[in-house]
């Protein structure tokens, strides 16, 4: 199993502008969103417990989090519980309301993604691997705790192996 400096680096060598990590701020925690909000219906009881594909999605990913990285994982599996606290609100409204919440989401947080890859100049990460969908929102969360001044060690192994971000036009290796 790749490590987590392995995963982060691959995400983050498709990564570099900071504009492109701006948009991921925003355009990562809606496509979440969405996807739990889109598999938070049906609802399979297990006895008196209520299970739906989010919540099993949630928890394989919190799982593979916490592989990688204990407190990243912890972190990530907080957020993904406030995720699905949310979803299973929305997926208690109307089928139309249900879906708007889902799609819409789904929808704005790509065309954010996109615009961001304008400003890089370069593909999304899960072209060319598929990872790339799961490791996205660990790696916004990295980034988040390297703005507050954490983790200065996993940014420094990250940087080494793709060089540090940049503002403006790409740089000569891409």
């Amino acid at each position: 199993m790749k490590t987590l400096v392995d995963q982060l680096a691959n995400y983050a060598a498709y990564h570099r502008e900071r504009r492109n990590i701006a948009t991921h701020f925003v355009g990562i925690p809606m496509i979440v969103l969405a996807v739990q909000v889109l598999l938070a219906r049906p609802t399979l009881m297990l006895g008196p417990l209520p299970l739906t594909l989010a919540f099993a999605a949630s928890v394989l990913t919190a799982l593979y989090y916490l592989r990688l990285d204990k407190p990243l994982g912890l972190l990530m599996a907080g957020c993904l519980f406030i995720g699905l606290l949310v979803a299973e609100a929305a997926a208690r409204q109307s089928t139309a309301t249900w879906l708007w919440i889902g799609v819409g989401l789904f929808l704005v947080g790509w065309v954010i993604q996109f615009v961001g890859h304008i400003y890089e100049g370069r593909k999304p990460a899960f072209v060319d691997d598929i990872m790339g969908l799961v490791i996205g929102p660990l790696f916004v969360a990295a980034e988040l705790l390297f703005l507050l001044g954490f983790r200065r060690q996993l940014q420094e192994e990250i940087e080494a192996r793709v060089g540090p971000t940049r503002l403006g036009a790409a740089t000569a290796a891409h």
